[in-house]
């Protein structure tokens, strides 16, 4: 009986690795193309350049720093997943073309949704203490405005 389930936990593990291996051929998510940097917003502070800088743009513009388990699967299709989603959103490197979302950016630091908390685990230099989210929203804010800031103009009008 001990022989069948140690044969069985050895198949379950070489169909585990098998799969690992297969998956690897999946050509998604090795891509880590930076883009060329076209143009940053007005930074209201040098300041604040460094907070986000060190906390979104690896996500959040066209200068990601790849890390080593970025280019392993299934890793590498969440990290390319998460990094196509942040720029899409908001790209500081690509301040030419509208940002719809960029007003939200003050209140989502602020409100501890971003840097998320899955992002942080890994990446150590990203997490902010209450001091420094408080500096980055209000950068942020003075920087690329904010929502509410935005529906005060609009209630003005």
């Amino acid at each position: 009986m001990n022989v069948f389930n140690r044969r069985w936990w050895f198949r379950i593990g070489l169909g585990l690795l098998g799969t690992l291996l297969a998956i690897q051929l999946v050509p998604y998510g090795r891509d880590h193309i930076n883009p060329p940097v076209s143009g940053e917003p007005r930074w209201d502070s040098s300041a604040t350049r460094a907070l986000a800088k060190q906390a979104c743009f690896d996500c959040h513009s066209n200068e990601t720093q790849w890390p080593a388990y970025s280019s392993v699967a299934p890793v590498s299709w969440l990290v390319q997943h998460d990094v196509n989603q942040g720029r899409a959103v908001l790209n500081f490197s690509e301040w030419t073309r509208p940002q719809e979302e960029a007003n939200e950016a003050s209140e989502t630091v602020r409100g501890g949704e971003m840097p998320p908390d899955a992002y942080t685990l890994m990446h150590a230099h990203a997490r902010l203490n209450k001091d420094d989210r408080d500096r980055l929203a209000r950068g942020l804010a003075k920087t690329v405005g904010s929502a509410s800031q935005q529906a005060a103009d609009e209630r003005e009008r």
